[in-house]
């Protein structure tokens, strides 16, 4: 870093809101000059974007899908073929999205890297995530719509199916990261989830394990296992349910014996701590050093709404990891973060913070 770089950093530092004109005049330089240099201090990852956010911080990168999610909740008994009585519910979601919400609530300084159009929706997303996470790395295609996630689900709020328009996220690219290599370099943790193309996540795994970098990977569904990196050595974490466990290994889980050999697998392959989730059976969890374990689910005895349940659990698990906790106490964190996601009407449950996870998982035992 130069001495004039390292001077605008100390009066932006002193004052977020300084202009590019007074920062000019303060070192004697032209504004076209300062905004050259504010430019590159971007791209270096020393400014995160408006008001000159420093990075004094580690993050977490959330990498993925950030889209509108639309409920239609059917009143009562679904009939195929005819007219439903329903009633409709939308809000922010995306897996990547959701999970950089949770995190957020759970107090970890978060940042989004997403694709959006330049639309209603997205303006949507942006009013109720901006309170959670960094939405400066979200790159916005005007000619393109913000990706959507529509669910029908049944009275009990079980998913009957879903529709998904996703085909923005394959504009992001390793070349779209590599704006961002500076703020990727200094990550605490990556999570990528698998709405991205398989060679972003490559190029992912690769910038991970030569920057020494935990990445966490979130599947998303059974049909994008294919875009899983070739080579799973450096993974850090792979959070993954029975069926997409299934779909990658050609293979059935039907016991707790199968259930056990696919986290083997799993390990095996090269990822350092692997989770499989089975709905009401619970997770699986383990790794090579601490064994395998079968932590069972918690008991929801009034579920509102599963969408997000995945992603509460996924945040659980990364965030207690980061604070050192073992596998056991992880598993039991994704769970209950989980259970009381699925009795919210919400799809990040709106009264999640660290004390009050703890304050759960405390009531949980």
């Amino acid at each position: 870093m130069s001495e004039k770089e390292q001077l605008i950093l100390d009066l932006i530092r002193k004052n977020p809101y300084v202009s590019q004109q007074e920062l000019a005049e303060i070192l004697g330089l032209s504004r076209p000059t300062i905004a050259n240099m504010i430019s590159g201090l971007m791209k270096k990852g020393n400014i995160l974007g408006r008001a000159y956010i420093l990075n004094e911080a580690q993050q977490v990168i959330c990498i993925g899908g950030a889209n509108i999610d639309r409920k239609f909740h059917i009143k009562d008994k679904v009939q195929l073929g005819t007219s439903n009585p329903i009633y409709v519910t939308h809000n922010a979601g995306g897996v990547a999205r959701n999970i950089a919400e949770n995190l957020g609530r759970l107090g970890l300084k978060v940042s989004l890297i997403s694709a959006s159009g330049a639309d209603k929706d997205w303006s949507i997303i942006e009013d109720t995530s901006g309170l959670y996470m960094n939405l400066e790395t979200v790159i916005q295609f005007p000619e393109k719509s913000t990706g959507s996630y529509t669910a029908v689900l049944d009275s009990e709020g079980d998913l009957v199916i879903a529709l998904a328009d996703m085909d923005i996220y394959d504009a992001i690219t390793p070349d779209l990261l590599l704006k961002h290599e500076g703020l990727l370099s200094r990550a605490k943790c990556i999570m990528v989830d698998l709405n991205c193309p398989k060679e972003t996540v490559q190029f992912l795994c690769h910038f991970a394990k030569n920057h020494d970098i935990p990445i966490a990977i979130i599947p998303v569904s059974s049909p994008k296992m294919s875009r899983l990196p070739d080579d799973l050595n450096g993974v850090t974490w792979l959070i993954t349910n029975r069926d997409e466990s299934e779909t990658y290994f050609h293979t059935e889980i039907r016991n707790d014996e199968d259930w056990k050999n696919a986290v083997e697998k799993w390990l095996s392959n090269g990822v350092a701590n692997v989770i499989i989730t089975n709905g009401k059976k619970g997770s699986m969890i383990g790794n090579k050093e601490e064994g395998i374990f079968h932590i069972p689910s918690v008991e929801t005895k009034e579920i509102l709404d599963v969408t997000g349940a995945g992603d509460a659990f996924s945040s659980a698990v990364i965030y207690s990891w980061l604070e050192g906790k073992p596998l056991i106490e992880i598993a039991r964190a994704g769970n209950i973060n989980a259970s009381k996601t699925l009795q919210s009407p919400y799809t990040v449950r709106q009264d999640l913070s660290a004390e009050q996870l703890l304050k759960d998982l405390e009531e949980g035992l």
